[in-house]
């Protein structure tokens, strides 16, 4: 069977801070609440989303890369991670703060957890009123400093808040401390792991569980980096009609496409699979004389071996993601 775009099936999380935002606007179906994340694109194992349409349709990531290898991931991408496929592609609605938390690097993830470390980014598709995220420190401080500011709950006033609006967005390494603020939905890209040290959770109680959620401050001390930075956001063109830089960083690259016609896009020279995000508008992705239609909130994957398209939109934003 030959490859072509590929949409799937997303997984909804439940999640204690999580709100309705993935089912209003950007018109998720599902009936349960609190959920917080829509998991697009996953082949964490047992997390798995399956191919939504054609005659691929049920399939997994992991099946996918078993069957076609370097024709639907890359050779670069084959010979260096196998069947496991390396992004892990959300949206996420924070009705609530998220925890405080960070993420270890390969190396540590590596040795104490067996898995990948996290590096990650956020695009803002939309914001309320006053609405921030936390990334890094405003203030600089030791290790020490830190112990004690977790153990007096003042960890929150040396941390960096950033009241955030449509279309900001954030790169943050390994060992950089982070959380989505309440009244903020975004998209989110990853590298495939699960590996997170939650360092302050606002004393909540899980309602569906009746307990605190534990903290990780003793694995989170030697991975965080204390440096403080001039700015945390990243800074972007947006010349309308061609692929603008976002965040090109050692584990993805990821652009940003303004578009308000048709456009021709040729990724012969990129070893690697192709994910589009819609952000804003819709899109019409050509491929090989089929059309695929991509609202705001969806996601498709090109193969590598598909080469050659076209994009078309009246306006939309479109995020352009890949591994090379």
């Amino acid at each position: 069977m030959k490859l072509y775009p590929l949409k799937f099936i997303p997984l909804y999380k439940y999640r204690i801070w999580g709100g309705e935002k993935l089912k209003t606007l950007l018109h998720k179906n599902y009936t349960e609440e609190n959920i917080g994340e829509s998991w697009e694109i996953s082949g964490v194992e047992n997390d798995e989303t399956l191919v939504a349409q054609g005659t691929l349709k049920g399939k997994t990531l992991r099946a996918l890369i078993t069957d076609y290898k370097q024709d639907l991931v890359g050779e670069e991408v084959y010979n260096k991670f196998g069947s496991t496929f390396p992004l892990l592609i959300k949206f996420i609605d924070a009705k609530t703060p998220l925890s405080i938390q960070v993420h270890p690097s390969n190396e540590v993830a590596k040795k104490r957890h067996n898995a990948f470390g996290k590096n990650e980014m956020w695009y803002v598709i939309q914001a309320d009123d006053n609405a921030e995220l936390i990334v890094g420190f405003d203030k600089e401080i030791s290790q020490s400093q830190y112990k004690t500011h977790i153990e007096d709950n003042t960890i929150l006033d040396v941390m960096h808040h950033e009241n955030v609006k449509a279309g900001d967005t954030f790169y943050i390494p390994t060992g950089r401390v982070h959380a989505i603020g309440a009244g903020v939905l975004l998209a989110e890209i990853q590298q495939t792991s699960d590996v997170t040290y939650r360092i302050y959770d606002y004393d909540r109680v899980d309602a569906k569980i009746g307990n605190k959620r534990e903290l990780h401050n003793e694995l989170a001390i030697d991975v965080i980096d204390y440096q403080v930075r001039n700015s945390y956001k990243t800074t972007y063109s947006l010349e309308e009609n061609t692929s603008n830089t976002l965040v090109h960083s050692p584990y993805f690259k990821t652009n940003i496409i303004d578009l308000n016609q048709e456009v021709k896009k040729d990724y012969s020279v990129i070893d690697s699979f192709v994910i589009y995000i819609c952000v804003e508008g819709e899109v019409i992705v050509t491929c090989n004389g089929e059309n695929y239609q991509l609202k705001q909130g969806e996601t498709l994957l090109i193969p590598a071996s598909l080469n050659e398209l076209q994009l078309k939109a009246t306006k939309a934003k479109l995020l352009e993601v890949y591994y090379q």
